[in-house]
């Protein structure tokens, strides 16, 4: 194999390659690349943790096909490294040598056979979603997934097609997270998946808010591409909990507050709060709201903000950490919060502008138990 990339596009490819390789792995192909030139102008790079894999295709001058395995996160050091000029790179066995101006070095590779096979996903049926649509379904959806291993299908994200409209949710148990958006005519199948955290991070980062994106499943696997660009995950076996359930349909308490003072009133009182249990006070009523801490071998807080409330008075507690994460990507400068009672699970909501379309999302946090 005999190419000749420029320093941008090697570096461009190595640094998009090289997150979804193994740091920890006992295996050592799964530390290196796969570089693959088979046709005229193109370089493949892949890499794979035999989770999730990653395929990109670069432009390079190929001068002789071939294939090999290098180490990834070695080549991109010296990638970031190379003066800015055309780096030649030739296979001699299992070597990969690369040459940049006087720059010269050499690095052992493996075999290409030995280099896992990437998922077989066919992208000729499945469905296309937008750039913008899907990375804002993951951002606002995927911080809510649960990082205990005791219930599996709460490690993923569920991603939802179903009646003309796309949806996902998230949830560890004490905070959700659901985001819902129309699907566009090009929806073919109707489908639910559980999709790792891990493949969305690198969907998040690999494409962007214009990228027209082909997803598509083939058995236990789910892939994504775009012109460049290939994502393989696979799926997360399992049936996902009924999260309708557990949303409210009858909170008849409504607070309007502005999002940043709330934010900032609440973090002041939780320095005071417990490392345990990060627990927070809130009384609703008489258009304000009272933040309250009291941790006995620490001290107390207290503070109180505006609000535009609605109903009878109200006292509930929080982890202060999950109504933060909340808060945080609600992401409007108005929201709405709903209650039922002080054991009920109660709704996060983004307040938009009258003239500003807004998008239908809803998070949803687990109350404490109050103790006197």
């Amino acid at each position: 194999m005999r190419f000749t990339i420029t320093r941008q596009n090697l570096n461009e490819g190595l640094t998009a390659v090289s997150a979804s390789i193994s740091t920890k792995t006992t295996l050592p192909i799964l530390s290196n690349i796969l570089f693959r030139a088979a046709e005229e102008g193109v370089l493949e790079m892949s890499g794979t943790d035999l989770d999730v894999s990653v395929r990109l295709r670069v432009p390079a001058q190929v001068d002789e096909p071939g294939t090999l395995t290098a180490p990834g996160k070695k080549l991109l050091e010296i990638a970031k490294e190379l003066p800015d000029e055309p780096v030649q790179v030739q296979t001699r066995a299992d070597q990969i040598e690369l040459r940049c101006g006087r720059a010269h070095f050499k690095l052992n590779g493996l075999p290409a056979e030995d280099f896992p096979a990437l998922p077989s996903v066919s992208f000729d049926g499945g469905w296309t979603a937008s750039g913008k649509d899907l990375l804002s379904l993951i951002r606002h959806t995927s911080f809510a997934v649960s990082t205990e291993e005791t219930r599996p299908v709460l490690n993923g994200v569920l991603w939802e097609l179903r009646d003309g409209e796309m949806r996902m949710v998230a949830t560890n148990g004490h905070r959700l997270a659901r985001m819902r958006i129309p699907a566009g005519p090009s929806l073919e199948t109707t489908a639910q998946l559980i999709v790792p955290p891990a493949a969305l991070q690198q969907v998040q980062r690999l494409f962007n808010a214009e990228d027209e994106l082909r997803v598509s499943r083939d058995g236990n696997h789910l892939g994504f591409r775009s012109e460049r660009t290939e994502v393989y995950t696979r799926l997360i076996d399992g049936t996902y909990p009924n999260y309708e359930q557990v949303i409210p349909k009858d909170n008849d308490r409504f607070a309007l507050v502005e999002r940043k003072p709330l934010e900032s009133a609440i973090r002041r009182v939780a320095a005071v709060a417990s490392d345990q249990t990060h627990r927070i006070r809130l009384q609703f009523g008489n258009d304000r709201v009272e933040l309250n801490v009291l941790t006995p071998d620490l001290g107390e807080a207290h503070d109180e903000i505006p609000v535009s409330w609605e109903g009878d008075g109200l006292e509930i507690g929080f982890n202060a950490n999950y109504l933060l994460e909340v808060l945080r990507y609600v992401g409007t400068d108005e929201v709405k919060l709903g209650f039922k009672a002080p054991e009920r699970a109660a709704t996060v909501e983004p307040v938009h502008a009258e003239d500003a379309p807004g998008m239908d999302y809803l998070c949803l946090v687990m109350p404490l138990r109050l103790v006197d």
